[in-house]
């Protein structure tokens, strides 16, 4: 497949009062971000809340983001699970739904040993289904992909690049060495976009996106076309409001910023609860800061 490159949104998934997915809003986001330049759409990963939905709804969900798209950019699928097993069937089932690529986490709550992590990215990866991109992200799961593990995947013609979200440079250096035209890393911490772009990643998979996605394109794109004064200069303009996306827990700001903005991103599946009051009004006030409307009856 021709390489993915760019700002990937993370997409919220929006959420009715009552709970259910609100597919209307979802094909509103979907046609923005289609829009306002995003490279491709990362749906049902950490931001979507797939932790506290069902496949069924998964499934539904992933069915609205392909349709809406209707083949204009790359919708990549969170088909992850800490089952090697489910992730393999999400994988195959989400490939035939017209997924480009995969992204594929380590296992969390159960860990395992280096053998076993191989295994279970191989699992996938051997199976009928879109190249997959492995995700290390040890804050969620407990456990990091080793280097080693990572070296080894990376020879697999069906794994395609990594999502690289430990926030420790040293590590995203270490796996850089095997980055190849088959090969690549995507940024998945906002705030050192630039950083591992400057190691060789080919983009980022966003959640600053959700509320910028043209500003998140082009420092990514002025970045890959060799503007680097530019790009350093919008990672270090928007920092501020990089971090506060992340002053709690993810989605709860950024689903936040997006319902001050008037983007009726919508409710939250428990256990993720509206923000502090003290944490919304300093998120509004940066948001402000950094040029971004802000509804005060929102």
């Amino acid at each position: 497949m021709k390489k993915i490159t760019g700002s990937i949104v993370a997409l919220v998934t929006p959420f009715n009062a009552d709970g259910s997915v609100d597919h209307g809003r979802l094909r509103e986001l979907v046609e923005w971000h289609v829009q306002n330049k995003t490279d491709a759409i990362l749906a049902l990963g950490t931001t979507g809340e797939t932790a506290s939905t069902t496949l069924e709804e998964d499934i539904k969900t992933f069915e609205t983001v392909v349709d809406q798209v209707a083949g204009r950019i790359p919708v990549i699928a969170g088909s992850g699970s800490n089952s090697s097993e489910m992730q393999k069937q999400k994988s195959e089932i989400y490939t035939k739904m017209g997924a480009a690529a995969l992204l594929c986490i380590s296992p969390y709550y159960v860990k395992t040993n280096e053998e076993g992590m191989y295994r279970h990215f191989m699992l996938s990866a051997d199976a009928d289904s879109a190249p997959i991109i492995l995700y290390n992200v040890p804050g969620r799961t407990g456990c990091k992909i080793s280097p080693e593990v990572v070296r080894r995947l990376s020879k697999h013609p069906n794994v395609m690049g990594i999502k690289e979200a430990s926030g420790d440079m040293g590590y995203a250096m270490k796996i850089a060495r095997y980055l190849s035209d088959d090969f690549v890393m995507y940024c998945g911490n906002d705030d050192i976009t630039i950083p591992l772009m400057s190691v060789g990643a080919s983009g980022v998979i966003s959640v600053w996106a959700n509320i910028m996605p043209r500003e998140t394109h082009d420092m990514v794109i002025d970045w890959l076309e060799g503007r680097h004064e530019k790009a350093v200069a919008a990672q270090l303009k928007y920092l501020d409001l990089i971090n506060a996306l992340f002053m709690e827990v993810n989605p709860i700001p950024v689903k936040e910023a997006m319902n001050l903005m008037g983007l009726k991103a919508g409710h939250y599946r428990m256990p993720l609860y509206p923000m502090a009051p003290e944490n919304r009004a300093k998120l509004a006030r940066i948001m402000r800061e950094a040029g971004l409307p802000v509804q005060e009856d929102a």
